[in-house]
């Protein structure tokens, strides 16, 4: 009987270990996709405000010029 819990702990602990080892990995995979889309933030918002300033000055000249809709 005692071999039999023995041999079924051992199974247990290497089935958590594997789990934790894919945890793990997955860890390690979700913060590398969270810097990325952290980085995608960062050049969506520096585009933003590209266009923003574009827009502003082209109806800035538009206006200056007399142009109408």
């Amino acid at each position: 009987m005692s071999k039999d819990i023995d041999k079924h702990r051992s199974n247990v602990m290497l089935h958590l270990t594997y789990i934790r080892e894919m945890v793990d990995a997955n860890n390690d995979e979700l913060k590398r996709l969270n810097g990325r889309v952290r980085q995608n933030e960062k050049d969506i918002s520096w585009i933003k405000g590209i266009g923003g300033t574009f827009v502003f000055l082209v109806s800035a000249i538009l206006a200056w010029l007399g142009v109408d809709k």
